[in-house]
């Protein structure tokens, strides 16, 4: 077990609301009168999550939009965002990055704190949404016999990040940029018996729904959409930061958006995932874990 998930399972003896789902879920889930309220922390590392020396305008606009995945897991709608920015170099380019993304998403900032230090340097969000359908989904709702589907492809942000590291020509916005899928989301709410971003590989992520679920999930490689050359699909499995959204869904349901098929959700008799047939398990090093 690694350190982030020993720590996670002390923590979980804390998390005892049932809005925290016991920290098995992207968001935490909080009924308030007539709305259900979805919330959801991340937070961006220099030298783990972003490149030291970094455009800080795109250091503000991942840290806002992998909140935002986050609520576009649970099919939410975004009400606001709480910042926590650590002061350095290139305030002002995170100024005008935090601007941009926001006026993209149509999001205010409602507060939220500063602080001195690093580096490393380290910025946390916390974003507020509301649902627009309950029950709102989780990763938990995957049924035997449901259909495996991903948004679009993974491997963009794997290729963005290696040219910016090696100095090389190429489109690095996948990396630097992400795109929360929040009309998406909220398109599938009613459709998807279980829902997640993809955000530390496709493996792992699937891994973890499957886990949660309660059910084994059975992954096609060749059917998996590619934002690299197929030579990279293993690695593009495990890299992570695509931010598009995993979600299962009865076969026969029409889907509201476009998706890709690349697998089925089986009887939990096998491993928890399986890809092109071989059994796996967090241990084969699925994707990106913390400590």
């Amino acid at each position: 077990m690694t350190r982030e998930l020993a720590f996670i399972e002390r923590l979980r003896a804390l998390a005892t609301h049932p809005a925290a789902r016991g920290l098995n879920d992207d968001c935490a889930v909080l009924p308030l009168g007539s709305e259900t309220l979805i919330l959801t922390h991340d937070m961006l590392v220099e030298g783990i999550h972003y490149l030291p020396g970094a455009d800080m305008d795109d250091v503000a606009w991942k840290l806002v939009a992998t909140n935002l995945s986050d609520l576009a897991a649970k099919g939410a709608e975004p009400i606001g965002v709480l910042l926590g920015h650590m002061l350095g170099p290139g305030d002002g380019d995170f100024l005008r990055g935090l601007e941009d993304v926001l006026s993209h998403y149509g999001v205010p900032l409602l507060g939220g704190d500063t602080t001195s230090g690093g580096p490393p340097r380290a910025d946390g969000l916390t974003a507020v949404g509301k649902a627009t359908f309950t029950p709102v989904p989780s990763r938990s709702g995957a049924q035997p016999g449901d259909a495996i589907y991903i948004t679009g492809p993974v491997g963009a942000a794997m290729m963005g990040f290696e040219a910016l590291r090696d100095g090389l020509e190429g489109d690095s916005a996948a990396f630097r940029r992400p795109m929360a899928r929040l009309a998406e989301g909220q398109a599938l709410a009613p459709y998807a018996t279980a829902m997640m971003d993809v955000s530390d590989g496709l493996l792992l992520d699937a891994c973890r729904m499957a886990r949660a679920s309660a059910v084994s999930m059975s992954l096609a490689g060749a059917s998996v959409p590619l934002g690299c050359p197929s030579g990279r699909l293993l690695d593009a499995l495990r890299w992570g930061d695509d931010y598009e959204l995993l979600f299962t869904a009865p076969e026969t349901t029409p889907l509201p958006v476009p998706a890709h098929r690349i697998g089925t959700v089986l009887l939990p008799e096998h491993a928890p995932l399986l890809l092109d047939g071989t059994p796996l398990s967090e241990a084969d090093d699925l994707g990106y874990q913390h400590g």
